[in-house]
């Protein structure tokens, strides 16, 4: 049953990210959806972490967009760098 707890928990983060970028005015894409996706699913240690587990899901996906995105979720306060790009805040605010 916890499986299904964190499930709820990630849609529930997710919806909430995916809602301060809208307020941001940032277009909400496939391939940004495929990132969030991933950093929601796993913690990964690095972009090129990131980029690799991005890639076999979208081949499509370049590191350049998978960067552009860490800044977003950066500047939002919703990821930081020193924390190894874990999601660190998805709360409404």
């Amino acid at each position: 049953m916890s499986c299904g707890r964190n499930f709820q928990k990630t849609e529930v983060e997710k919806r909430v990210i995916l809602e301060k970028m809208r307020k941001r005015g940032c277009r909400i894409t496939k391939q940004r959806m495929t990132i969030l996706d991933v950093m929601l699913s796993r913690e990964c240690s690095s972009c090129k972490e990131i980029c690799y587990y991005v890639a076999k899901k979208d081949s499509g996906i370049g590191q350049a967009t998978v960067y552009r995105m860490l800044n977003v979720l950066e500047e939002e306060g919703i990821i930081s760098r020193s924390n190894m790009y874990r999601i660190t805040a998805a709360q409404e605010g």
